[in-house]
């Protein structure tokens, strides 16, 4: 199984980071896209699949936490895990961040292995690197 992800920051080398340390997460990633800003990312998330979203929270036009509540307020979107990277890291900023629907919540600067982990987890796999049990309908249909 191969996942979309949209990695959300204003910085094209942290973007860069990112991107190689998912390369080196063992996930199958089918693509990878980028916006610089959350009305980018808005945009992005309106015309193609995404099945999680890395997000940083200082940004222009539109930071992380004004596109989570978006995010939320739209019923398709609000199921898409998303990951905040910040240097914002104070408890008030985790805690509205969880609050508005992220599952997990990275401080920069951070170990490449940090990012893996969480990255796995939000998308179902264990620390393995398994992808966890999927609930079979009566019927034999897995999806």
């Amino acid at each position: 199984m191969s996942f979309n992800l949209l990695i959300v920051d204003d910085s094209s080398s942290m973007r860069s980071v990112v991107k190689k340390i998912v390369g080196l997460s063992g996930i199958d990633v089918n693509r990878l896209l980028e916006a610089d800003n959350g009305r980018r990312a808005l945009e992005v998330l309106g015309g193609d699949w995404v099945d999680a979203v890395i997000l940083d929270i200082n940004m222009p036009e539109m930071n992380g936490l004004e596109l989570l509540k978006k995010m939320g307020e739209d019923s398709l979107m609000k199921s898409i895990p998303v990951v905040m990277i910040s240097t914002e890291a104070s408890a008030a900023h985790i805690k509205t961040a969880f609050e508005l629907g992220a599952k997990g919540f990275i401080r920069k600067p951070f170990l490449p292995e940090e990012v893996g982990k969480m990255l796995l987890g939000v998308l179902g796999f264990d620390e393995k690197g398994n992808y966890g049990k999927r609930e079979r309908d009566p019927d034999g249909v897995d999806f």
